[in-house]
């Protein structure tokens, strides 16, 4: 399966930390459009890892339903990513980059193998459809 994108690389940002509640509070805060930037409708897209962080305002910023630049939001059950949730997240992306959006937040649940986790994504067919940007880290 050969995927492309419309325009450009897809924009990819790693986020890690201690808990959901953090990742997700620092997701919400980066796709936040200022008011002086806003953000295009749809053109940003998520893959969660783990059990949401509890009903908050974050949670609501991170659903498409509510939240109109999001495209979509995908959640994956915890196991790391590049191991025991390898196909799960090729499968989410693949899916994702059908019809590629902007911005893509990754957040993961453990930061152990993120080294990994940036060379998959940065490998063919990732590597000519993704730009990583630097890693999103909370505490």
């Amino acid at each position: 399966m050969r995927l492309e994108t419309a325009v450009g690389a897809v924009r990819v940002t790693l986020v890690t930390g201690a808990s959901a509640a953090a990742r997700e509070a620092a997701i919400a805060a980066a796709i936040r459009p200022a008011a002086a930037a806003p953000v295009p409708e749809r053109t940003i897209a998520l893959i969660l890892e783990g059990l949401p962080g509890g009903l908050s305002q974050a949670a609501a910023a991170l659903d498409p339903q509510f939240n109109p630049v999001l495209a979509q939001a995908a959640r994956i059950a915890p196991g790391c990513l590049c191991c025991v949730g390898n196909l799960t997240l090729k499968v989410t992306l693949n899916r994702i980059l059908r019809r590629p959006p902007q911005r893509l937040y990754v957040s993961l649940a453990s930061a152990t193998h993120i080294g990994q986790l940036r060379a998959f994504l940065s490998s063919p067919p990732y590597d000519s459809l993704l730009s990583l940007t630097d890693d999103l880290t909370t505490d």
